[in-house]
């Protein structure tokens, strides 16, 4: 991989506010965009808090017949596609389509369709053979989770390669990661990359009642999530989308691009042990890290920010609190480690680009977010994890990790363009 890879364009679809300035805003203030769930009724769930998107699509330039047609996952894509297209400068009328690809990310696909196709279909599951004769002309787009790279990619005019990943809670760091290594190795100049997951639905909810990984914390919806506290119970639920514009650095450079990083290492591991467990020394994670920091040519002393996954369950805080004391050494002690899920909760295939996000407005304001709702430290997690006020630093170098179901285990590394030269 001969070509470094930059990032020239941020859009973002978050909790708590649409768009990059609004979504810095509420990652340097420390307020949480969690509540009670307003989709739907939740007073039969477990839990039944969540971190949900107040999202108009007409408002944000979205026609009726593209409303009909696209799921949530696929809007919210199209919209922060916009965004990163426009705050990229760049003129795609001049560009070559056919070097210009997709990579979205998404974890549960169409599932806010689906799940209400299939309400309509079964009259709210009361009948098992169904008429088809109800079936929205547009089901087949929520059932192919494909339909989000052709959607970003009908939007930028890309007719390169267009991929979705779907490695569960991994799949927004994946994606970027994927987008990144087409650009490096030659296959494509530029790549519109990022993910966006909307699964705030009864399904989804019942999914992660049954094996208890969500909060019951319902009587404090905006204190629920509590990554790296003695008392958290489990994580929040939440939607949202990032998506960025990546490009080779010297063609960035050549017209005069903002560039906000560079993607300086990626690497990604499954653990090959359970679906949800999670070995307590961090090995998988660590792994991951030390490919990422040797690829972008990084001394661990040199990470100036980790941006941890941070979910706030008990087993993945101390797997992952394992892995930066493994791959960091001593230095993993006087690094800042914050998770943004404490304000914009846990929207699984999405999350890691909304991190990558926040990892690269960062460094772009030398302030790193707090990890909200941390008043009472665990023990066994003894880091420095900038509770609940953000702290202006001068960041050159940032670490971000992502932990999936499955076992997936991923790890990126973003310097600023003079750390890559």
């Amino acid at each position: 991989m001969n070509r470094s890879v930059a990032v020239t364009g941020i859009g973002v679809v978050a909790p708590g506010g649409i768009g990059k300035k609004a979504f810095w805003d509420l990652m340097t203030s420390g307020r949480t965009a969690t509540r009670t769930i307003s989709f739907f009724d939740p007073a039969r769930f477990r839990s039944q808090v969540a971190a949900e998107v107040d999202f108009d699509p007409q408002r944000w330039g979205l026609g009726p017949r593209e409303v009909r047609r696209m799921d949530r996952a696929a809007q919210f894509a199209v919209v922060a596609t916009r965004e990163c297209l426009a705050d990229s400068g760049l003129d795609f009328a001049g560009l070559d389509p056919h070097r210009t690809g997709v990579s979205v990310g998404s974890a549960v696909g169409g599932t806010t369709s689906l799940e209400r196709e299939y309400l309509v279909l079964s009259d709210s599951g009361r009948t098992w053979e169904v008429d088809s004769a109800y079936t929205s002309p547009h089901l087949f787009d929520a059932f192919v989770p494909s339909s989000l790279a052709a959607e970003v990619a009908r939007e930028a005019g890309a007719e390169g390669p267009a991929t979705v990943v779907s490695t569960g809670c991994t799949s927004g760091l994946d994606s970027v990661g994927h987008a990144r290594d087409l650009i490096a190795e030659g296959t494509a100049d530029l790549m519109i990359a990022g993910a966006a997951d909307t699964p705030i639905s009864p399904i989804a909810v019942s999914c992660f009642d049954a094996i208890k990984a969500t909060t019951p914390r319902n009587d404090d919806p905006e204190h629920a999530s509590r990554p790296f506290d003695r008392t958290r119970n489990g994580f929040v639920l939440a939607e949202g989308a990032a998506m960025f514009v990546l490009e080779e650095l010297e063609h960035a450079r050549a017209r005069g691009a903002h560039v906000y990083g560079v993607l300086g290492g990626y690497a990604t591991r499954c653990n090959a042990y359970h679906m949800t467990g999670l070995r307590p020394d961090g090995t998988e994670m660590a792994e991951a890290i030390t490919h990422a920091l040797t690829e972008a040519r990084l001394a661990p002393e040199r990470v100036d920010y980790v941006n941890a996954h941070g979910s706030g369950t008990k087993q993945n805080d101390r797997h992952e609190t394992a892995a930066f004391k493994r791959t960091l050494g001593d230095h993993a002690y006087r690094t800042p480690v914050s998770s943004i899920k404490s304000m914009v909760g846990h929207s699984l295939g999405a999350i890691g680009s909304i991190e990558i996000a926040a990892c690269a407005l960062a460094m772009e304001h030398g302030v790193v977010p707090p990890t909200a709702n941390l008043h009472e430290a665990d023990p066994e997690c003894d880091l420095d994890y900038v509770p609940n006020e953000a702290r202006e630093r001068k960041v050159d170098a940032v670490l971000s990790v992502g932990s999936g179901f499955g076992g997936f285990q991923s790890a990126m590394v973003l310097t600023r363009e003079e750390t890559a030269r």
